[in-house]
């Protein structure tokens, strides 16, 4: 397995061409539970071009009926990305300082539970700007979403075979 540098620049052009549109592609998982996850996701792939295939806990798109869970559901992805070792995009934790552009946000409630995944976008004036499906966004000030919890997830870089 070798490393590869994550492509931000991808990550961000692929957010801004479809914040408002769905990529045929992919299902839209809107009218059933939220497309977020799902968006963030096709956000990282671009920049990262590779996913992982593991069964049940790797991180990749077929169909909509053929993924896995951390493709579409918030904790999943944290949870894949932050504990990947394999093929695929791998990332830490950080405080919100040390987010760049093509990162991932996640919002969550004060019991504890994240339900939102918006990509960064960029940054004015100390803001962080976002994209994101569900409520559809681009260049959005993190700050103008209500949340109890935040945690940034910086992407490290990519494994491939």
């Amino acid at each position: 397995m070798k490393n590869v540098i994550y492509d931000r620049t991808l990550t961000v052009q692929y957010a801004r061409r479809w914040a408002f549109r769905r990529n045929p592609a992919f299902y839209d998982f809107s009218a059933i539970g939220g497309d977020c996850t799902n968006f963030a996701s096709q956000c990282i792939f671009a920049g990262a071009g590779e996913m992982n295939f593991t069964p049940t806990f790797g991180w990749y798109y077929i169909s909509a009926n053929d993924r896995t869970a951390s493709w579409t559901g918030v904790e999943y992805l944290y949870r894949f990305l932050t504990e990947n070792e394999g093929v695929g995009p791998y990332a830490k934790e950080v405080p919100l300082s040390e987010l760049e552009a093509g990162d991932i946000v996640q919002l969550g409630r004060e019991t504890g539970d994240f339900y939102h995944s918006p990509v960064v976008v960029g940054f004015s004036r100390g803001q962080i700007l976002v994209a994101a499906h569900s409520y559809d966004a681009y260049d959005k000030p993190l700050s103008s979403y209500s949340f109890d919890r935040v945690r940034g997830l910086h992407i490290l870089g990519v494994r491939k075979n």
